[in-house]
């Protein structure tokens, strides 16, 4: 056995780095966090104590900690590699604590790259772990978990149950929100644009032809006709030409934001992509750490990146560049991203790998090469029937590439245009006109966030840092919480004019175009609006952007000693909670609710609201407008609308519903909306449209489509006990059925090719697992205790119960919780829901208070 044992928190990593060292270490993996703080019915984190941190080993690392255990009682010493950031040097620490290793001794070695260079010298200079940078990472875990954990049980009972909230969390979907309103509320306007077409000769002697535009815009079509009839018979010649000398300078290497921005523009990743990616190129040792704000390079890496350039290009393109980050929170012994050997161009025969390496080697590449020279040329023309206007034509011409033959930064401006080259020019050089157009354009919205762009404005107003960008993107988009969503989305056809000056004639035409195209961009969904106002009216602190930004401030001065994270998070969290008690007391239920009108044939209120469900929904009668046993008329939203937009003429489309489509097999044939989303009927059955599908649009054949393909889903494929086994995809994936049973089907099972022996092991695995469910079981009182993933617990029908901890503070076991009489049951049961066993009497309790806990025992 090794003397000396190095843990790293990756297992790609540990092979890279076994490599480079000799056979005194031992090389394993903790495979990531191996603890965090308690989940399931606890907070977590002591509060009364100087908010001290409740950690636990999580249940799938208790192999990993046994084997640590292990080999490091057969190692003369435990040294510590996890990566460079707080979150590396945090699991540093709880190796440590978990280990049973001293942190004052025990040794820790970073590095930016995982090269045998960079491995062996820091070998020779390890240091002890870093407890202010521990102490904030600390910080950033227990605020998150008391924001997320109070807030989110707030949303459970003034909104809907399932959701989500955080301190960076929530500010993300109010950009996103905040964005979506400023485009809502954007009024687009036309404009005219004059362009002409001039001809020339070129350097060759041939004609061509070149652009002049008219330096104003008009407002109006007679503004801009009017312009081209006093440009009839008019001569035209070079009045100006300004010729201006620029250089471009290249982007600065890669940091976390810029390459994830970089990677969606150039290449399409997402940003959860990017940072995937880009980890295994780390641990495979060909690029330095990817979650940096730093753009510092070291000096030996500018020398080596300065000889390639000189190799590859020539001396006159190498430009030597020392980068200064303008974050101040970047941390400058970090360096920047770029590849770790230069000379290496091809790294992967992974495509994405590949893809993104590049990237990365341009990037790098360019950032230490000589700028662009390009001449850009303005050259005013006279327009002889108007004294005071001009046509400006504007052309660019690249003298010297220098980075440019390397690489070219991306941009989100969709109306960025290049500059052409110009003919030559001379001034007092008359022009032949070909034609002159005056075409109607429109003023456009901001643009919706993509994720590389709403991590830039993260980035911009310093909320989160490089390791928090990708998580937080992904995290408000997860499919349950219903906040944001990614989509592409058609646009619409519009229309615009165009007055076109030819041979001294005018014309008048009409252009057709396609508006409001998107592609992978950001849309908040109704949820998210409901959830984001709720926040902002009673958390108006949290959801501030400064004070958002001021909370990474301060983690950034734990990590420098300058202040203790216990009174910074006491500063924070005791205004927070009060805060939290007043709303749980007095806010109302936020809904959305909006009256759009009355409904005319009724006469009755048409509104829109979020139902308690968390589905958005159309209602037509409230409770004063109703008979006493009348129930509301409800509906639902059409697929691309929302509560907020939705006109009545709108909503009342949605009571057109059902479309009875026709007959099949001697059956009606209707397609319409419920519960669960829209769905075709045809006799007894139900059958869901694929998500996006509107039941407005659904033809005969394509119901004809969806029952065909359901008869050939619902076809057993096999029997168990003389049973068929069906299968099929619902709400909660792909599952098979089997007499009244339905199981959902593991991941490592394909759907599509499952075998009726594959179904059955999925069935008795079920079976023997429902049979471990029942601690104790009262079917006839609706009142069972259960073993659940964090420990026994009660369920009363829908309500979930926790059992109450044993008079040491430790929870009760399976064995003593079978000791309980039905009697002392029941009084756990009232006492966390009063009034439950009267049928008279409601829970005092709202019964999706429970169903959060069960979510989390599950």
């Amino acid at each position: 056995m090794a003397k000396k044992l190095l843990i790293v928190e990756s297992p790609a990593k540990a092979k890279t780095i076994e490599k480079y060292l000799g056979g005194d270490f031992s090389v394993k993996s903790s495979y990531g966090h191996i603890r965090d703080l308690e989940k399931g019915n606890d907070l977590g984190v002591d509060v009364a104590n100087d908010y001290r941190p409740n950690y636990i080993i999580s249940p799938d690392k208790y192999k990993t900690v046994k084997e640590l255990k292990e080999a490091a009682a057969k190692s003369d010493e435990v040294w510590l590699a996890t990566d460079e950031d707080r979150e590396g040097e945090a699991i540093s620490w709880h190796l440590c604590e978990v280990l049973g290793l001293d942190t004052q001794s025990t040794k820790r070695i970073v590095f930016h790259e995982i090269t045998k260079p960079a491995i062996q010298k820091a070998v020779l200079s390890p240091r002890n772990l870093d407890m202010n940078i521990v102490n904030a990472q600390q910080a950033r875990r227990v605020l998150d978990r008391l924001v997320g954990w109070e807030l989110s049980g707030l949303l459970w009972k003034k909104v809907k149950g399932q959701l989500s909230a955080g301190r960076v969390q929530s500010v993300s979907v109010k950009l996103v929100v905040e964005r979506e309103r400023e485009i809502q509320a954007f009024t687009v306007t036309p404009y005219f644009k004059v362009v002409a077409n001039f001809l020339a000769k070129n350097i060759q002697g041939k004609m061509v032809s070149f652009k002049a535009e008219a330096p104003q815009r008009f407002d109006n079509p007679a503004g801009a006709e009017d312009f081209l009839k006093k440009c009839v018979g008019a001569n035209y010649k070079v009045g100006n030409i300004e010729v201006k000398p620029t250089r471009r300078k290249p982007a600065p290497p890669f940091t976390t934001s810029t390459l994830q921005q970089e990677a969606s523009r150039k290449i399409g990743f997402s940003v959860s992509r990017t940072m995937s990616v880009a980890q295994k190129l780390y641990e495979e040792g060909f690029i330095t750490y990817m979650r940096t704000d730093s753009t510092n390079i070291s000096e030996s890496a500018l020398q080596t990146m300065g000889d390639e350039i000189v190799k590859l290009y020539g001396p006159k393109y190498h430009h030597l560049r020392r980068y200064k980050t303008k974050n101040d929170s970047a941390q400058e012994a970090h360096e920047a991203i770029r590849p770790t050997y230069m000379e290496r161009q091809n790294v992967s025969a992974n495509r994405d790998e590949q893809r993104l390496y590049e990237l990365i080697w341009k990037r790098a590449m360019a950032s230490q090469m000589a700028d662009a020279e390009l001449e850009k040329t303005i050259v005013d023309i006279t327009i002889s029937t108007q004294q005071q206007a001009k046509l400006v034509a504007e052309g660019e011409v690249l003298k010297f590439d220098g980075f440019l033959k390397v690489y070219l930064e991306g941009t989100d401006d969709e109306d960025e245009e290049t500059s052409g080259i110009l003919p030559p020019l001379t001034v007092g050089q008359q022009l032949d006109m070909d034609d002159m157009t005056a075409t109607e354009k429109y003023t456009r919205p901001p643009a919706r966030f993509t994720e590389a762009s709403l991590v830039k404005k993260l980035e911009e107003l310093g909320i989160g840092r490089p390791s928090t960008y990708a998580p937080t993107i992904s995290k408000i988009m997860e499919a349950n919480r219903g906040y944001v969503v990614k989509e592409s989305r058609e646009g619409e056809q519009r229309s615009f004019q165009i007055f076109t000056l030819r041979n001294n004639q005018i014309s008048k035409s009409t252009g057709k175009e396609i508006t409001g195209t998107t592609k992978n961009v950001l849309y908040p969904l109704d949820m998210g609006m409901i959830v984001c106002d709720f926040l902002d009216e009673h958390f108006k602190k949290v959801m501030d952007y400064g004070f958002t930004a001021s909370v990474e401030r301060e983690f950034d001065d734990i990590a420098e000693g300058k202040i203790v994270w216990s009174k910074m998070i006491d500063r924070f969290y005791k205004p927070f909670h009060e805060t939290v008690e007043k709303t749980l007391a007095e806010a109302d239920r936020a809904s959305g609710e909006r009256i759009l009108g009355v409904d005319p044939e009724t006469g009755r209120t048409v509104l829109v609201r979020m139902s308690s469900l968390g589905k958005p929904v159309i209602q037509i009668g409230t409770g004063e407008e109703l008979d006493k046993k009348e129930k509301p008329r409800y509906a639902n939203l059409r697929p691309g609308k929302n509560l907020e937009t939705v006109t009545l003429a709108e909503a009342l489309e949605g009571f057109q519903l059902p479309r009875v489509l026709g007959e099949y097999e001697g059956e009606v044939l209707e397609v319409n909306t419920g519960r669960y989303g829209p769905y075709v009927k045809f006799g007894g059955q139900f059958i869901s449209l694929p998500k996006g599908e509107d039941p407005f649009e659904t033809t005969y054949e394509r119901a004809l489509e969806l029952i065909l393909v359901k008869k050939e889903a619902d076809r057993p494929l096999g029997h168990f006990q003389n049973l068929p086994i069906t299968k099929g995809k619902g709400r909660f994936g792909p599952f098979v059925k089997w007499a009244e049973l339905y199981v959902n089907i593991p991941a490592r099972f394909n759907f599509d090719t499952l075998t009726e022996p594959q179904a059955i092991e999925i069935i008795e695995q079920k079976i023997e697992k429902e049979a471990n469910r029942y601690i104790q079981h009262w079917p006839e009182e609706g009142i069972s205790i259960e073993n659940g993933r964090w420990g026994p617990f009660i369920k009363c029908k829908k309500l979930i119960v926790n059992l109450p901890k044993l008079d040491a503070g430790a929870k009760m076991t399976a064995d003593q919780a079978r000791s309980l009489e039905l009697a002392e049951v029941k009084k756990i049961i009232e006492k966390e829901y009063p009034g439950v066993f009267d049928a008279k009497k409601a829970p005092a309790k709202n019964a999706k208070a429970g169903a959060k806990s069960a979510a989390k025992k599950k």
